[in-house]
């Protein structure tokens, strides 16, 4: 549902917001990316999670050594955990972005 949701919520959307402000695909379009937010929100802790098994693998197997190298892996894994933070707060404000839209052509 979210794949869907991602993929066809836009233009869903913008069909009923372009040709006659058709509620239902201006709704239908923001339901399914609500599907799409809500996934990337519940995998956020995993994202973050997968992050500090990852670096503890890295440590416990030795293949990093414990000085530069370990710390540079901390900040690379740290920084790849906040992609999926940084996707989460666009994709929160492309759905209140869409509600406003919708919510323009109500009046």
């Amino acid at each position: 549902m979210a794949n869907l949701g991602s993929s066809l919520a836009l233009p869903i959307f913008f069909a009923g917001f372009l040709f006659g402000g058709s509620t239902f695909l201006m709704n239908l379009g923001i339901l399914l990316f609500s599907f799409a937010v809500l996934f990337q929100l519940v995998t956020l802790p995993v994202e973050f999670n997968a992050s500090g098994r990852a670096l503890a693998m890295l440590e416990a197997s030795g293949a990093l050594t414990p000085g530069e190298e370990l710390a540079g892996a901390r900040e690379v894994l740290r920084a790849a955990a906040l992609t999926y933070l940084a996707a989460t707060a666009v994709s929160l404000l492309w759905l209140f972005r869409l509600l406003l839209l919708r919510g323009s052509r109500d009046d």
